[in-house]
């Protein structure tokens, strides 16, 4: 998969922080989504609690047919403190090494963290969105910020993440009586598709397949290295 370069990693966390409010400014919040949506890719990384290394894994992942078409990863030193808020700078540069490697070009990018629902509006799903330009949705499995009521209890139920008023991402039931998912709009995405098609990722888990499978290969590649 071959895309354009968008800017430097050799940066420092009040640069990141700069650079993250400039490229806010270029997401797209509204639906640029192909129909039939049919590749999807899922996105996890997996992190030692003591250990410099960072495991990407990306699931291209049929979801007409309900199959994995195709995975790549990598691996590498993290060259980038742990911020909160930033940490797409941390994990985005294994996650684009993965990236390049896949064969095919997804059709929709699932994040297994936060789209606009970011203290700036720009998290990991944003950043991934730009780089790639293809349609992203971040898919986080806890609450980076905002306030919101619980959802009902059955899947499909939501609520909204709201933030100083403004609607950030949509915390959603997958599966009945299990906690929420925080769905945020990543890039090229409107708040309802984004639910939808996390929704129809479904299998029967409270995460979105393709998430699922890469969360196991980022852990598998972790614990075999």
């Amino acid at each position: 998969m071959i895309f354009p370069f968008l800017h430097p990693w050799d940066l420092t966390p009040r640069e990141a922080i700069a650079l993250q409010k400039e490229l806010a400014g270029r997401v797209v919040l509204r639906d640029d989504v192909p129909e039939p949506v049919s590749l999807v890719a899922g996105v996890d990384v997996s992190c030692a609690r003591f250990s410099p290394e960072v495991f990407a894994a990306v699931v291209l992942f049929d979801a007409v047919a309900g199959v994995v078409v195709e995975t790549a990863s990598a691996r590498g030193a993290e060259t980038f403190p742990y911020v909160p808020g930033l940490l797409s700078f941390r994990e985005l540069p294994v996650i684009l090494e993965a990236f390049r490697k896949l064969q095919r070009f997804p059709d929709m990018v699932l994040v297994d963290g936060q789209g606009l629902a970011h203290p700036r509006r720009f998290g990991v799903a944003c950043h991934l969105g730009l780089w790639l330009g293809v349609p992203t949705i971040g898919c986080a499995k806890s609450r980076l910020c905002g306030e919101h009521a619980e959802p009902g209890v059955q899947r499909g139920a939501w609520a909204r993440l709201t933030d100083g008023g403004e609607e950030i991402g949509r915390v959603l039931r997958t599966r009945d009586g299990i906690r929420p998912l925080y769905v945020s709009p990543g890039h090229r995405v409107g708040m309802e598709r984004a639910m939808q098609i996390v929704l129809a990722c479904g299998r029967g888990y409270r995460l979105p397949e393709p998430t699922r499978l890469a969360h196991i290969e980022s852990n598998r590649l972790r614990m075999t290295a």
